[in-house]
């Protein structure tokens, strides 16, 4: 299926590993030209040069903290005028709220509310000019069912979608869509720490804990990292201008809803 961006521009956030890439790759596939963004310039380097040798996609390295206003300045110096944002950041850590201080929620909140929504302003009224925008906010399945020990993730990320589900709807006549895409269990490299983690706490393998993890699913299993990067793409579409303001849940099923 042909997706129909061959030739558009995107900034990726956060594309050196893990959903990030995922997303880059998929999009690079497509014929998207690409400015990835990421803090490590060796790991960012390298992905750069993968996703090149894969897809022979123009692939722009932008190194830096997007979480920070010189971050945000760099990789729009390197792609002014894109027709594709995907946001993306970290999340911040684990935890009981009663440790936490004003700076760590700040922290919260710039990362994953505030970035994006500088990131939208600085891009989408060109988007609307050129009658063409896709954006895309990575966000994380605790949007729709929290979980307690991310209490941060929770908030900022519900601001966000709470931010985008008003504004999507203002820009949605100019063919500009913002969606976005929830991830449950990926096997990226945080997961795998995780795994990692809980299997020395409880004294059992890698594999044991992450048979266990999938068992709570019911696809029976996580998931690849290269779907939710064809998610996106297919959020990007030119053909998917009509879905405006929605939030994409790929969790293998574990969210019990019937209205999803």
């Amino acid at each position: 299926m042909d997706l129909g961006i061959k030739g558009r521009k995107a900034i990726v956030c956060a594309a050196s590993k893990g959903l990030g890439r995922a997303c880059a790759m998929s999009l690079a596939r497509e014929g998207v030209d690409l400015v990835i963004t990421a803090r490590t310039v060796e790991t960012l380097e390298a992905t750069a040069a993968e996703i090149r040798a894969a897809t022979g996609a123009k692939v722009i390295a932008v190194a830096g903290d997007i979480t920070t206003e010189a971050g945000r300045a760099a990789a729009l110096a390197a792609c002014p005028e894109p027709d594709i944002l995907v946001n993306n950041a970290g999340g911040p850590p684990r935890g009981d709220f009663r440790d936490w201080n004003r700076d760590d929620w700040i922290k919260a909140l710039d990362g994953n509310m505030l970035t994006p929504i500088f990131l939208i302003k600085s891009v989408v009224d060109g988007m609307i000019a050129r009658k063409f925008g896709r954006i895309v906010n990575i966000t994380s399945g605790s949007v729709k069912s929290p979980i307690a020990e991310l209490g941060m993730s929770n908030g900022a990320r519900a601001g966000l979608t709470g931010f985008v589900a008003g504004l999507a709807r203002q820009v949605a006549r100019h063919n500009v869509t913002i969606n976005g895409l929830l991830p449950g269990p990926f096997l990226t490299d945080r997961l795998r720490g995780g795994f990692a983690e809980a299997a020395k706490r409880t004294n059992r393998t890698v594999e044991e804990v992450m048979a266990e993890r999938s068992a709570h699913t019911p696809a029976g299993r996580v998931g690849d990292p290269a779907e939710f990067g064809e998610a996106c793409a297919f959020l990007c579409a030119a053909s998917s201008g009509y879905i405006v303001g929605q939030n994409l849940l790929l969790d293998g099923g574990a969210f019990n809803s019937s209205m999803g």
